[in-house]
């Protein structure tokens, strides 16, 4: 499973934002954000882009590696 680095996340509040975030991008499914890993993580319908992926998150207000 194709997996990023989220920095800044503190609470669920944050978990949730970064879900709906990652799974808006085209070809993303099955997205699993864990607050204690600082880590999201998702399945492929189709060929995703990582920096698509880490330029959702960015405007979503966090940070990404």
């Amino acid at each position: 499973m194709p997996s990023v680095t989220v920095k800044g996340m503190s609470c669920n509040h944050c978990k949730m934002s970064v879900t709906k975030a990652v799974a808006g991008v085209s070809g993303v499914k099955d997205v699993d954000v864990s607050l204690e890993k600082g880590e999201a993580t998702w399945t492929e319908s189709a060929p995703v882009d990582v920096d698509a992926v880490k330029t959702a998150i960015r405007k979503a207000g966090f940070d990404v590696e």
